[in-house]
């Protein structure tokens, strides 16, 4: 394999200059141009021998101008305080010990911030330097998620002060001062206080939903699940809160596959969904459980359950972003965390949840899981 063969954009199919000093570079038959980070490598005399097609996007020069070229020239890095990068490390008259340069911030002309890693090839301990080889990446999807990180301490922060500045002012009040109160006056405080601590209680497990949804570490305990008997607790329950039973409509197709899931993911699932539709929308709650065909290849049915209302719906411009950490749509509360995890929960499942419009007019969410149905009893 010849490394580095690839042409120059607009000239594929046309060998890059130097390309016959390529084929010592790597013998694994991988074209450079396949790998998703940049990779620059200079020979033994600081010539750039190899700039992939990652690294003609990154650094926005082109390969053909920079094979040949000097290192420094064809990579003019510059560290946060300005200086010259190569002149500073000075790869090649360096401490003969050195191997590699490890990870480091560095600017590209125009200030463009780059995550620049270097290895030192030498063809003996303390020999001289054959090969300087380059690793270049784009900072762009790391700062993405330390904002994202941010964010997500910052609504941390804001979501705990309230409850437990109320638990500390209740408790306080109540040691300092417990005589003064009636019963009754006691009673509003603690249930306020308990009130309080359950929403705390709440972010706590979302927190840890979230980290092990994007830790790939959430583990599905997957039983038979009676999912039309699931929503059916669900609607009991908001019944015996006060809400009017004539406010759900729950539809059942039958036969139902049977499907093995891990109820209470299920039930975590089925009790955002509704809350978002009683809490923001409004007139009828509608769910309906049907089959449907699997959402995982090689199964032929699964279960799909829809829940939709009468309010106000979901703009169009909001409907990419219903999934995303922090997005909320009204301002009635809720820490914008929950449709986070309930798309990470179902997708654990190997299922897809969608967003739309309802028929009437109002929201509606659809998630569909496959049966799931163990090995030993297919």
């Amino acid at each position: 394999m010849t490394v580095g063969t690839s042409s120059a954009p607009g000239a594929r199919g046309v060998p890059r200059p130097s390309a016959a000093r390529h084929d010592d570079l790597t013998g694994l038959g991988i074209d450079p141009d396949e790998l998703a980070d940049g990779l620059v490598v200079a020979d033994e005399h600081g010539q750039v021998i190899c700039f992939n097609a990652a690294a003609e996007r990154i650094t926005a020069v082109r390969a053909a101008d920079a094979l040949g070229q000097r290192l420094e020239k064809a990579l003019p890095l510059e560290d946060l305080e300005g200086r010259r990068w190569w002149q500073l490390t000075d790869p090649y008259g360096g401490l003969v010990i050195r191997v590699r340069q490890p990870e480091r911030n560095l600017l590209l002309p125009g200030g463009h911030e780059v995550l620049v890693t270097a290895r030192y090839v030498r063809s003996e301990p303390l020999g001289p330097v054959r090969r300087v080889v380059v690793s270049l990446r784009d900072t762009e999807a790391r700062r993405r998620t330390e904002r994202s990180h941010a964010e997500l301490i910052a609504t941390v922060a804001h979501e705990l002060r309230s409850p437990l500045t109320s638990v500390k002012g209740f408790t306080a009040t109540l040691l300092a001062k417990w005589e003064r109160f009636t019963d009754d006056q006691k009673r509003l405080m603690l249930e306020t206080v308990d009130a309080d601590a359950n929403r705390v209680t709440r972010l706590i497990a979302e927190l840890l939903d979230i980290s092990r949804i994007d830790s790939g570490r959430l583990e599905l305990r997957r039983q038979p699940v009676d999912i039309g008997a699931a929503v059916g607790r669900h609607i009991q329950a908001y019944v015996a809160a006060g809400q009017l039973a004539d406010r759900f409509m729950l539809r059942v197709e039958q036969p139902l596959p049977d499907l093995w899931a891990d109820p209470d993911k299920v039930d975590q699932v089925l009790s955002n969904l509704l809350e978002n539709a009683v809490r923001h929308g409004e007139g009828t709650v509608t769910i309906d459980v049907t089959a449907s065909a699997s959402p995982r290849e090689g199964e032929e049915t699964g279960t799909s359950v829809t829940v939709s209302d009468e309010g106000p719906g979901i703009p169009e411009e909001s409907m990419n972003r219903v999934f995303t950490r922090f997005w909320r749509g009204s301002k009635r509360g809720g820490t914008g965390l929950g449709l986070y995890i309930v798309k990470g929960i179902v997708e654990a499942h190997g299922g897809t949840i969608t967003v739309g419009r309802a028929p009437g007019g109002g929201a509606e969410f659809r998630f569909m899981l496959p049966v799931g149905t163990p090995a030993y009893l297919q």
